[in-house]
């Protein structure tokens, strides 16, 4: 049987020392022995899951499964046969037997991550079968006992959901056994910098160091918002990861393009604006690297898109300004680009959807990079 807990994929430990941080890992120690059922709740973002498998692994049921599944990603006639299975010949493309997500968490966890956008036909079906603790596969003749822990987790006000009638109160006092909350990162900004040194390990280009930031890029980085919490944390250190490999970085010469707009007025405050920050209209349409698409084959004249290239470039290569001969912007463009596609293959292992993603690329336009500059895959 496959297990689902793989636990090198992602971190398993609430990061920062925060008051916040501090009296929620406090009560995973606790919850975690028991069997009761937990809902987390908490806005997108804040590692509901990462929570969810520290209960798994301070339990009993550690050498268990770990089984998430998205309620909210699988369509609605299809969750009955994800949730309790299904057998042979139960519904038109049924070609084989199939084991359930509850069954797959026997002795072990289950995660119902987004609960809150279940149907109403489900919602019903997973309360007898939290009630009976046992599942009835589609097309199955007898019942299959369970010993499964279950949490459950939603960005929604499951309350709001019961007024509104998407949500089944009894299903709700059901979960709601052990309620545990997820603050905003904007409620713990003192656990940023940690954040960020984590992630910027964790991404760090295979032979570079981690990237780091300079201390005002730093408070600034602890005054925003995070409206994406610590996904949109990890994201912008893995952009940054990819695009400045082992760079320390300087928030007054990030491209606006690269950053949230959220910070766009705290780097202003930093210093008078930049020529290349003064923008009337809508930025163009960006690469994988935040430049105008279309940018190599631009003419000789000088523009604002120039001058945003030149600053990368200027990171990119560790140039303190910019020759005073000058460079061949179209060369050095196309360098940095063999670069970056290099890195993203490295970091993907050649894989080409992947390299494709992390690049912002579609895979027909990075086959035919790829295919440009001669480079290895696969």
């Amino acid at each position: 049987m496959k297990s689902f807990t793989i636990l090198d994929t992602m971190a398993t430990h609430y990061i920062g020392h925060s008051e916040a941080a501090n009296a929620l890992r406090e009560m995973v120690s606790a919850v975690a022995p028991s069997n009761a059922t937990v809902l987390i709740t908490g806005e997108s973002g804040t590692g509901k899951e990462v929570l969810a498998r520290m209960l798994h692994e301070q339990s009993d049921r550690a050498g268990g499964n770990f089984v998430p599944i998205n309620c909210g990603a699988i369509p609605a006639e299809l969750m009955e046969s994800e949730l309790f299975g299904h057998r042979k010949g139960a519904f038109t493309g049924a070609v084989a037997d199939r084991i359930g997500r509850f069954e797959l968490a026997h002795g072990g966890t289950l995660f119902l991550d987004e609960i809150g956008d279940m149907s109403l036909d489900m919602q019903v079906k997973l309360l007898r079968v939290l009630q009976e603790r046992s599942v009835d596969p589609v097309g199955s003749t007898r019942q299959v006992e369970i010993d499964v822990r279950v949490i459950a987790a939603t960005h929604r006000d499951l309350e709001s959901e019961i007024s509104a009638g998407r949500f089944r109160e009894d299903l709700y006092y059901r979960l709601n056994v052990i309620p545990l909350v997820t603050p905003s990162l904007r409620e713990r900004a003192s656990d940023v910098p940690l954040l960020l040194q984590h992630f910027a390990k964790r991404f760090a280009v295979r032979g570079a160091n981690p990237v780091r930031f300079r201390m005002d890029f730093l408070e600034a980085l602890q005054t925003y918002a995070w409206p994406g919490n610590v996904r949109e944390l990890s994201n912008l250190v893995d952009r940054f990861s990819t695009l400045y490999a082992g760079k320390e970085l300087d928030l007054r010469t990030i491209p606006l393009t690269l950053l949230p707009k959220g910070l766009h007025p705290l780097r202003a405050n930093l210093s008078p604006a930049p020529l290349h920050c003064v923008e009337t209209l809508s930025p163009p349409a960006t690469d994988a690297f935040g430049l105008p698409e279309g940018l190599l084959e631009m003419d000789d004249q000088p523009t604002l898109e120039d001058r945003e290239v030149e600053n990368i470039i200027m990171l990119a290569q560790g140039l303190p300004q910019l020759p005073p001969d000058g460079i061949s912007l179209k060369e050095r463009l196309a360098d940095i680009e063999r670069s970056m596609i290099e890195q993203a293959l490295q970091r993907s292992q050649g894989n080409v959807s992947r390299t494709a993603k992390l690049l912002n690329l579609q895979r027909t336009t990075l086959i035919e990079k790829i295919n440009k500059y001669e480079l290895k895959y696969g």
